[in-house]
Formats: structure tokens, C-alpha cells, sequence
């Protein structure tokens, strides 16, 4: 039976909703596929089912394909093993906790790791149980601090997760590739745009990450790639560093007064200005060769409050997602006024590694001969014997030729300054590109880390435990629905790709005659016969324009109109992709779509 507008429990919408952003969440709305329930959380109707449907089982026969078989576990789900892995107090406020009538803690999984992996210790003991696959689509929370832009970014989620078991690295290897195929094959399918991306793996551990991207200008995610195939998220970029540079023979550090100077551009200004701070190889002062100072506040999932100092070159500022990175599992934020008042030592606008003392010779006051307790964290650019402009720690002042491994010393390197257009791929592929992407897929290697934690172990053929070794890889189901209506629309409404459209075609009867709903009628089930889904718009009080305005806005990608042309045995077959609109014969629709 086909599905009829006249009974659908739709109703379309002209404007664009308040809360809607981008245009996948406007149109989303508008188009009846989902409602707000509340921030980051959606009802869906029958329309929006009917696509997540055609994405689940595209996933489905992908995840057959490659070995895995399905399983589905609760989403509310007990604290002790979250407890076990350090994640229940590294989730920090992502987390949903909640307690039943008996003061029990449970929580709303974000993932399901420690569930699969208990799983498999239940039943499984010997390598001869093993390699195993295993995945699920299952609903996951995040209690998202800003939850935005509709499904790409929400507190409720559908999620398609897989993890894969092994006694060897060698099976994880295989396994991880065989998921990575899946999933080229299921975005294929889809025909979703993707981009392959080496990725941090954050929180989750283990030795191996990718991000599959989708790239789009509403992207939360900065990607980079190169001429030479090098692809990766700005959180995984390792900075190539210069080659160090002689100590010997280089100019003293030295103070310099430096007034109304807190900024990069100002100083900078200030040295070219100067015809006594001319540097030796004539050419003028850049950003680059300041060293800036920044003071993050670093929260530990406990709530325990560190203070750290990085230092990057001045033309570049520290990126927040490769902060977060290089900080997980702490929350990363600038260092606030309260901060700073506990550490007048940090002379906001002028903090350096050094202080020129007494005798005109250079000491540490932040790194590892500090007094103040701070780390002190330098960008991999600073190589021993890098020669900088940075502050003094004293107001309105800054030291010329402080050198790296002269003048200071840092506890240790960390790489979080913004990765810029045209910086070198890392492993040597050209100049990096930069764009924007939605991830859509993950995959990573996690080996032994859950594993340890829960005490999966099976008996090798020696007869001696050893510790299974995993894979982990999802993809957004409910994200990929969203990705999909904002790659394929335009100024009218959805276009879907026809893989994931709710129906195969869409019939309008438009006109007033029973003649006209008697043909629409007898198309439907030709189409159906043949083994086509089919929307009819069969509403008899809707006048054409309404009617057209749905089809449009609804987005199935054909349209078959009976109208005017039906006097003439012809009916117009419209393709809302190209826009192209013709008519065929009646009896000829069916071959012609």
C-alpha cells in the first residue's frame, strides 16, 4: 500500500522554525521528518523512520558483509563497570547520571565499551572462541553543553557501534581493516561525500585512529590534507619542527622598554620602529619571531584545578580541539582573573620563560627550575637554540634574544597551536590545505585498555591466559540522516539521495476530477507492483501549488504529476535533482522513471 498524504500523520511547515540554524535542521522540521522535544532531543515521525530505516539497513548489510554479527544492549546501564575503566569520572558533566528508588548509580550510555567487552568475557574464555566481531544501533546520550545545528549535534542519538575481539595484534589489524572497508562501502552507498582523516584518539585510547568527514562549510571539525594524499584532523597534526640551531656566538637576551605593548602586533611594530633593536640579517621583525605566553586552566574530571603555561610563536594562537587533545581527559579553559591574582608571577601581556637578573646574566622563573609550581609547555618549533622575543615579566617590558636551551628550559613540548594553510604535511606530501568536515564515522584500534580494565582474558594454545585485544568503530546513524539533508537540498526543500529517500516515487493528483485520483491510484500500484515504494498525495481539498510545495519540500527525488495532461493519456515525470520536467504517456511512466 502506498502511503497516502491524505491519512499520513504529517503536517509541513512555511517557515523556517526559530531554533533552526542550518539548513538540514530547518528543513528537517519543516519537511514533518522530526519534532523538538527538547534541547538536542527529537520525536520522530513517520517520514524521518522511514529514512533512518533505509540508513540502518544499508549498515546492517555492511556489517554482515564484513563479519559482524548484531547484539543490543540497554541503554541505562549500571555504574560498577564505567567505574572499572576511569570513565565515569572522566566523562566529567557529559555524562547522564542518574539513581534508582534504592540510591543505585546508573547512567545513560555514551558508549558501550565496558558492556561489549563483559559481554564477551561472559561467554568466551579459549582463542579458539576468538576472532569475533559484534555491533549494535542503539540510542546514545551526551548531556552536550550547547546542543546545536539539530541532529549533528544532540543529547539523544542513534549510533551504530562495533567492536571486534582478538587474541593478536596481527587479528586486530585485519579486523580494523575490515570494518574501515565497510564503511567506504556503506558512505558509498549512501552516497555520502567522505574524506578518510587521521584522527586523535582522545579519551578512548589505543594505538590507531581515523575519522571519516564528511566535508561541509557547517563542519565542527577543521580537517587538513595535502597534494599528496596526507589527510588529517587538526587534533592529530604533528608539527614538523626546524632543525636546531648553535648556541654559540649568539647575542646576550637583554630587556627592552617595551610600553603599551600586550598584543603580537604592537611589538612587533615597536622592534621594526627601533633602529637600535635592528636585527643583524637586515630584515624586519615578524610575529614569528615573538614567543607568545598563554595561561590555560586545566580541570581534572575530579574538579582538581591546574595551571599551565604554553608557549607558542606569536603569529599563531593555541587551537581549542587541539587543546583539548593534548589536555584529555582535563577540560581546557583560559586562565581567569581569579587565576591570575593567585600568581603575580603571570604579569598578564608580558609573561616569559626568564627574568634578567642583577648581573645581566638570564634564570629560569617558569619550567623545571620554577618556583611557582606551573609547567611551563613549549610549542615543538622552539628547538634548542631558537633565538625569540618574549616577555620579561615585568610590565611594559620584553627580552630580546632569549634562547631556547640557553635561557630556558621547559618541562616538555606540546603541540596546539592552530595548524595554518600551506604549513608541511608531516610526512613530507606538500603544503596542507585546510577544510571544514561533519564526522560521520569512526574507527579505532583500541587494543588491550578495556580489556585490562575489565579483565577480559582467554586461555592461548599453550593453555596461559592473555589479554584480548580490541577494535571499537561507529558511525552516526542519526548524524548521517543529517549530513544527507544538508548536502541535498535546495531553496524549495530536501532532494535525498535515492538510497535513503522514504519512498521511491512520489505521485501527486493534482486536479479535482475523480478521473485524476483514479489514474494517480492505478500508477501507485503499477509502481508497487514493480517492486517501488510510493508517497501519493491523494488529499482532495489541497490545492496543486500546496501540493506541489510539499512534494518539493519532502524531497523524494521523482515526482510523477497527474494533471491537466491526463485528457491527452499523459501524466509529467519531474526530477527534483536536475529540476527537469516532462511528460511521457501513462501507460510508458513507469519505464520512464
Amino acid at each position: 500500500m502506498p502511503i497516502r498524504l491524505s491519512n499520513l500523520f504529517l503536517r509541513t511547515l512555511r517557515e523556517d522554525p526559530a531554533e533552526a540554524e542550518v539548513a538540514s535542521h530547518k528543513l528537517l522540521l519543516r519537511a514533518g521528518y522530526i519534532r523538538r522535544a527538547a534541547p538536542g532531543i527529537y520525536t520522530w515521525l513517520p517520514l524521518g523512520l522511514a529514512v533512518k530505516a533505509k540508513i540502518e539497513k544499508v549498515v546492517r548489510e555492511e556489517m554482515a558483509n564484513a563479519g559482524a554479527q548484531e547484539v543490543f544492549f540497554p541503554a541505562l546501564l549500571p555504574r560498577e563497570p564505567y567505574e572499572a575503566t576511569g570513565r565515569w569520572t572522566e566523562y566529567g558533566d557529559n555524562l547522564f547520571r542518574l539513581q534508582d528508588r534504592k540510591k543505585a548509580d546508573y547512567l545513560l550510555a555514551p558508549t558501550h565499551e565496558e558492556m561489549f567487552t563483559l559481554l564477551v568475557k561472559d561467554l568466551y574464555s579459549s582463542y579458539k572462541d576468538l576472532p569475533v566481531a559484534l555491533f549494535q544501533i542503539q540510542n546514545k546520550y551526551r548531556d552536550e553543553a550547547r546542543p546545536r545545528a539539530g541532529l549533528l549535534r544532540g543529547r539523544e542519538f542513534v549510533m551504530k557501534d562495533a567492536y571486534s575481539f582478538d587474541v593478536t595484534d596481527e587479528g586486530l589489524d585485519k579486523a580494523y581493516q575490515a570494518q574501515r572497508d565497510a564503511y567506504e562501502r556503506i558512505f558509498t552507498r549512501l552516497g555520502v561525500e567522505y574524506v578518510i582523516v587521521r584522527a586523535d584518539a582522545g579519551a578512548m585510547g589505543g594505538s590507531a585512529s581515523e575519522e571519516f568527514l564528511s566535508p561541509s562549510a557547517i563542519g565542527e571539525d577543521t580537517f587538513v590534507r595535502s597534494p599528496g594524499g596526507y589527510a588529517a584532523n587538526v587534533e592529530a597534526v604533528a608539527t614538523v619542527p626546524p632543525a636546531s640551531v648553535a648556541i654559540e656566538g649568539q647575542a646576550a637576551a637583554h630587556k627592552v622598554s617595551t610600553p603599551k605593548t600586550t598584543g603580537i602586533k604592537p611589538l612587533v611594530a615597536l622592534a621594526n620602529a627601533n633602529p637600535d633593536l635592528k636585527r643583524a640579517d637586515g630584515r624586519e621583525w615578524q610575529a614569528s619571531d615573538t614567543l607568545k605566553h598563554v595561561v590555560l586552566a586545566l580541570t581534572s574530571p575530579t574538579g582538581k584545578r591546574e595551571l599551565v603555561v604554553v608557549a607558542v610563536p606569536g603569529d599563531r594562537e593555541v587551537e581549542p580541539k587541539r587543546a583539548e587533545a593534548a589536555f584529555s581527559p582535563n577540560e581546557v579553559e583560559p586562565a581567569g582573573d581569579a587565576d591570575f591574582a593567585k600568581h603575580p608571577e603571570l604579569v598578564k601581556g608580558y609573561i616569559g620563560p626568564v627574568a634578567l637578573a642583577a648581573d645581566g646574566s638570564t634564570s629560569a622563573v617558569l619550567g623545571t627550575k620554577s618556583t611557582s609550581g606551573i609547567r611551563y609547555l613549549v610549542d615543538p618549533r622552539v628547538v634548542e637554540g631558537s633565538n625569540w622575543i618574549t616577555g620579561a615579566n615585568e610590565a611594559d617590558t620584553h627580552l630580546f634574544s632569549v634562547v631556547a636551551g640557553r635561557d630556558f628550559v621547559a618541562d616538555g613540548f606540546v603541540d596546539l597551536a592552530e595548524v595554518k594553510a600551506g604549513d608541511e604535511a608531516p610526512d613530507g606530501s606538500g603544503p596542507l590545505e585546510l577544510a571544514r568536515g561533519i564526522e560521520i564515522g569512526h574507527v579505532f584500534k583500541l587494543g588491550r585498555k578495556y580489556a585490562e580494565a575489565l579483565e577480559l582474558k582467554v586461555l592461548d594454545e599453550n593453555g596461559k591466559l592473555v589479554t584480548v585485544t580490541m577494535g571499537s568503530y561507529g558511525i552516526g546513524v542519526t548524524r548521517i540522516l543529517a549530513v544527507l539533508a544538508e548536502a541535498n537540498h535546495d531553496d524549495k526543500g530536501l532532494i535525498w539521495p535515492a538510497a535513503v529517500s522514504p519512498a521511491d516515487v512520489y505521485i501527486v493528483a493534482a486536479g479535482k476530477d475523480d478521473e485524476v485520483y483514479e489514474a494517480a491510484e492505478k500508477l501507485a500500484a503499477e509502481f508497487e507492483a514493480a517492486g517501488k515504494s510510493v508517497i501519493l498525495d491523494d488529499r482532495a481539498k489541497v490545492s496543486p501549488g500546496v501540493k506541489f510545495g510539499d512534494a518539493e519540500l519532502i524531497g523524494v527525488p521523482k515526482i510523477v504529476i497527474v494533471g491537466k495532461g491526463l485528457a491527452n493519456g499523459e501524466v509529467d515525470i519531474w526530477n527534483r535533482a536536475t529540476g527537469e520536467r516532462r511528460p511521457v504517456k501513462v501507460e510508458s511512466a513507469l519505464q520512464e522513471l
